[in-house]
């Protein structure tokens, strides 16, 4: 039996994987393997989190039971905003002024710190610089953005309300306003996933798949792992980074997984908008817009409540073509028709924040669950919360993102 679900996390052909690419080199696990930190997941939040874990010193293995780099994270669209699929003023409303605040500093910061790691590995994964902008929905009107703004503003975030003209003068785009924003960024979430990857193979850091935790032990000093063949591993900390096949001792939780679909346009860098700023949509579901280095435009959302596998797969027609109209509709001078298209599962929490840090009742053991759309954002907080953590810094971080509500 698994330490976490199962779960068949996409479908179709994320635009990320039709560059060929070399595998990721992982061994099989051998026994009497040992380290200082181990680490379940081979995903972008395990890349990250194994980058700060080296970067204290610390020995380092990763166990994946399917293989590096194929799970969700090819299903990302790497939107890297500080926005987080709460607005601030309800996640004000939820949690309190001081603590959404904070979240949102958090994830603001994030994105700088995923810059430099970036530079300082010389990973070349597309990163971007991009302004954002938030377009009026249900779930803000225009004159909800507006207050939305003023919050931010008031914060000192980098967002501000924009009228029809300078919209349409940034964008093309047309709406009554909407909320420009700085301090975004776009990725190839598969090319920084890999670089992460070679890079901590590079450093010491031990890859071994396919390799499936069925228990954890924890000790007074150590936690024990044991695998489907029978092997025991023994380390000093664990971190659980295995996205949305959530752990099943935190399946208490109140977070759950939803279904969303994506497509990918042909490459057509002439008919792209000024700027290509990221675009998203408040309202529930929303879309979200950006483009890619060789000029594609990629288009997400239709998100509703996951079922299963089979239900969200069939879906993938329709949902192409539903994307295609609003992209149509919202960009009419591009080309919407998919040249790729996917589907993927994804986790969502009651304030759309993540639960980060120590399981309880489970003793040198941590968990790393972004959800909502701000996945690789968050678990470059993560990353930064575990480090410290481990070097045994208070960080008052840690205390934003409880798994327990």
């Amino acid at each position: 039996m698994s330490a976490t679900h199962h779960r068949n996390l996409r479908t179709g052909t994320p635009v990320w994987l039709l560059p060929r690419r070399a595998k990721i080199p992982a061994s099989l696990l051998e026994k009497g393997t040992k380290a200082d930190v181990a680490v379940v997941g081979g995903g972008v939040s395990g890349a990250l989190v194994t980058d700060a874990m080296l970067g204290l010193g610390k020995s380092v293995a990763v166990f994946d039971r399917r293989g590096f780099v194929k799970g969700s994270t090819p299903a990302s669209t790497a939107l890297l905003q500080f926005e987080i699929d709460q607005p601030l003023i309800h996640l004000i409303r939820k949690i309190g002024r001081e603590r959404a605040v904070r979240a949102y500093w958090e994830s603001a910061s994030a994105i700088g710190y995923l810059a430099a790691r970036i530079q300082d590995l010389q990973l070349n994964c597309g990163f971007q610089e991009r302004h954002a902008v938030l377009l009026p929905g249900n779930v803000l009107n225009v004159d909800e953005l507006r207050r939305e703004a003023a919050e931010r503003e008031t914060a000192g975030l980098r967002s501000q309300f924009i009228q029809r003209a300078q919209l349409r003068r940034l964008s093309t785009l047309e709406a009554a306003g909407a909320i420009w924003s700085a301090g975004a960024a776009e990725v190839d979430p598969v090319a920084l996933t890999h670089g992460l990857w070679r890079s901590a193979i590079a450093r010491g850091a031990r890859l071994n798949a396919p390799a499936e935790i069925v228990d954890v032990e924890p000790h007074r000093d150590h936690v024990t792992l044991s695998t489907s063949e029978g092997i025991s591993i023994r380390a000093r900390h664990v971190v659980f980074a295995t996205g949305y096949e959530l752990l099943k001792l935190l399946e208490r939780t109140r977070h759950k997984i939803s279904s969303t679909w994506v497509i990918a346009t042909k490459r057509q860098p002439r008919r792209l908008w000024p700027g290509r700023c990221l675009i998203w949509e408040a309202a529930d579901p929303y879309m979200y817009i950006r483009t890619t280095q060789d000029g594609r435009v990629v288009a997400g959302g239709e998100d509703e409540p996951f079922s299963d596998e089979a239900h969200r797969d069939a879906l993938l027609p329709e949902k192409t073509r539903a994307l295609e109209r609003k992209l149509h509709k919202l960009l009419p001078d591009l080309d919407p028709a998919a040249e790729a298209a996917w589907t993927g599962s994804f986790g969502e929490s009651p304030d759309g924040l993540p639960a980060i840090g120590p399981i309880p009742r489970l003793k040198h053991c941590f968990a790393v669950m972004g959800f909502g759309g701000n996945g690789i954002t968050f678990s470059a907080i993560a990353a930064r919360i575990l480090q410290r953590e481990l070097l045994g810094i208070a960080d008052p971080a840690a205390k934003l993102f409880p798994f327990f509500h």
